[in-house]
């Protein structure tokens, strides 16, 4: 059996082109898997709905982004211009993190090219993020799909304030955020469980704080995982201040994937951050969410 794969050609939208955020890396990536044959065919998704959208995001910032009438500051706090590019890209990638959401009910492993956009809180975007597409699967997951006790567990460098803030009062939805201490954003949110990790934490340490952190995760019998996968952990990464190298991060993918599998707890991963200096080596980094997952299926 293949591994569940959503993709658009259209997650890679025009941005300024002095963006520090490497958007060519989803089309790269998804030539990558098709090259070393991760994958045969990709899984298109739709622009996610407003209704969908509205269980995570007001109607007003939904509207605002869609008709282009956000104002100048709230654009900037995003980081990308909001042009037609940047507005489909933003639908298709949150409709592609709900499909592959419900790809891993049936196969138990799905993944989506794209997404992990979790500085996007209620009612703005921040941090090259429009929509946050797990928050909007995981509200799916739970209103149409009847999925009781979800978890988001957020690996990426910074931590995922968007996760926290929506879901501050919802206790079906356990926020968990892994993230160095002294990284964006400035002033951090409360998950239901922060993990903060010093500068320069190297793949030992991480891995057993990650693999202790697992275990009590495993005893609250969750039904449904997000993984946002960040690879800005990476020590050649422009913005991560943490060491991994690629036999850390592959290695924690591997522990993820394989615990959730191993409990018989579907997971839906995402790309979430990646900034490195080196873009074949970012785009390989990603992969190893999808080469390990694949080995499962």
């Amino acid at each position: 059996m293949e591994l569940p794969i959503v993709n658009h050609p259209e997650y890679v939208a025009k941005i300024n082109e002095n963006s520090v955020f490497p958007i060519k890396k989803f089309s790269a990536l998804a030539n990558y898997l098709l090259e070393k044959k991760i994958v045969n065919k990709f899984y298109i998704p739709k622009e996610c709905s407003i209704e969908t959208l509205s269980k995570s995001h007001s109607t007003k910032y939904i509207n605002d982004i869609k008709n282009k009438t956000l104002d100048k500051k709230s654009e900037v706090k995003i980081g990308f211009p909001i042009n037609d590019s940047v507005i489909k890209r933003s639908f298709l990638a949150t409709g592609g993190t709900v499909l592959a959401s419900k790809l891993a009910l049936d196969f138990k492993l799905a993944c989506n090219t794209a997404g992990g956009s979790h500085h996007a809180s209620y009612d703005y975007g921040a941090g090259y993020c429009v929509f946050n597409d797990v928050a909007v699967a995981a509200n799916y997951l739970k209103y149409r799909k009847k999925i009781k006790k979800i978890l988001i567990l957020d690996l990426d460098v910074h931590q995922g304030n968007g996760n926290s803030e929506i879901f501050k009062n919802d206790r079906n939805i356990f926020t968990f955020s892994m993230h160095c201490i002294t990284n964006y954003p400035a002033k951090k949110s409360k998950s239901d469980l922060d993990i903060e990790l010093e500068e320069n934490l190297e793949d030992k340490d991480y891995l057993k704080i990650l693999k202790n952190n697992l275990l009590k995760l495993n005893k609250m019998n969750f039904d449904f995982v997000f993984y946002i996968a960040g690879v800005d952990v990476h020590y050649q990464d422009k913005l991560g201040k943490l060491k991994l190298t690629d036999g850390g991060i592959n290695q924690r993918e591997k522990t993820v994937i394989e615990n959730f599998f191993s409990n018989k707890v579907p997971l839906c991963g995402v790309l979430g951050g990646g900034y490195n200096k080196d873009f074949n080596k970012l785009v390989e980094l990603h992969s190893m969410l999808h080469r390990n997952c694949s080995k499962l299926l």
